[in-house]
């Protein structure tokens, strides 16, 4: 068995002299999570639409769970998926019960599975109304629900939290934890970055058809190179002076505080030259790595000539 879920190599999808993807390399890992981030127009619904055998590529090769996906034989396969698309659409007309012991049905699963992810979603209580009465929060946690039918080996979750409230997300992030621990594979896009700093392993940055980057936080950042901020806190003017004759690009300086932009490889050489400065006072400092979204804003953003 492979050990990876996802394989795509030198993957390629053309419409009528349109590029969507030029040339995609990605593997991800049996129970790993990862975020898929880009612009729109990236290639991101395109990719999901590969995954999910909607569309066959143009060059390339494609293993979803070792299996290609876009084929004939290929109807077993998606029975171990489940996908959450970005705008969930129900027959209104139907209970959000009676639409999920369809999609059990469909997907030869009990219905009593069904009954214990509406209340594992926090819809238990309003399972036998209308869908047409749900808000879009409610309607977005139906629909994580039936992806959830059939505990499925892998998911794609397209745009998931949208309008969810802020427990709610926490909610859904713990069952998506929950699922992962079980082995779950998980690929996530979305636009909220900063909810998937602390919760995917890896993150991978499409821009116009390339995988710009592919890597954990860590590795994210030390391959944009971006500068660290160090702030200090100081207890006057001379102490301020001599924290910004140092080597570092001074960003901002006043008799209280001194900014710093410095390279992540010299992080350590700074904190250790401002902690050696016995004579002087330093109030408080502190160290500010470059969020999520400069790192997106470098690699993934509609400006950048980077792939």
């Amino acid at each position: 068995m492979s050990e990876n879920a996802i394989e795509l190599q030198s993957v390629e999808k053309h419409y009528r002299g349109f590029t969507a993807l030029g040339g995609v390399d990605l593997t991800i890992e049996r129970g790993e999570m990862l975020a898929l981030l880009g612009h729109n127009g990236a290639g991101k619904t395109t990719l999901m639409k590969i995954l999910l055998g909607l569309t066959r590529v143009s060059a390339g090769r494609v293993r979803v769970l070792e299996q290609p996906p876009a084929t004939s034989g290929a109807v077993a396969l998606r029975a171990h998926i489940g996908f959450l698309p970005e705008n969930v659409v129900f027959a209104g007309g139907m209970t959000g019960r009676e639409i999920l012991h369809m999609f059990a049905r469909l997907k030869g699963q009990p219905r009593a599975s069904a009954d214990s992810l509406l209340e594992r979603v926090g819809l238990a209580g309003a399972a036998d109304g209308p869908v047409r009465t749900y808000s879009k929060g409610m309607r977005q946690r139906l629909g994580l629900a039936q992806a959830l039918i059939g505990s499925p080996r892998l998911l794609l979750l397209d745009e998931p939290t949208t309008g969810l409230d802020p427990t709610l997300r926490q909610a859904f992030y713990a069952i998506l934890a929950d699922m992962q621990h079980e082995g779950t594979t998980i690929l996530i896009s979305s636009h909220v970055l900063t909810e998937l700093e602390t919760r995917t392993d890896r993150i991978a940055i499409m821009n116009r058809g390339k995988l710009a980057a592919c890597n954990t936080l860590d590795g994210l950042y030390r391959e944009a190179g971006l500068p660290v901020r160090v702030r200090v806190e100081v207890d006057g003017a001379d102490t301020a002076a001599r924290v910004a004759q140092g080597p570092e690009c001074v960003l901002t300086h006043s008799d209280r505080r001194v900014e710093l932009a410095i390279a992540p490889a010299d992080k350590l050489a700074t904190i250790r030259r401002l902690s050696q400065m016995e004579d002087h006072r330093i109030r408080d400092l502190q160290v500010f790595t470059p969020s999520l979204d400069a790192v997106y804003d470098h690699f993934g953003s509609v400006r950048s000539t980077s792939v």
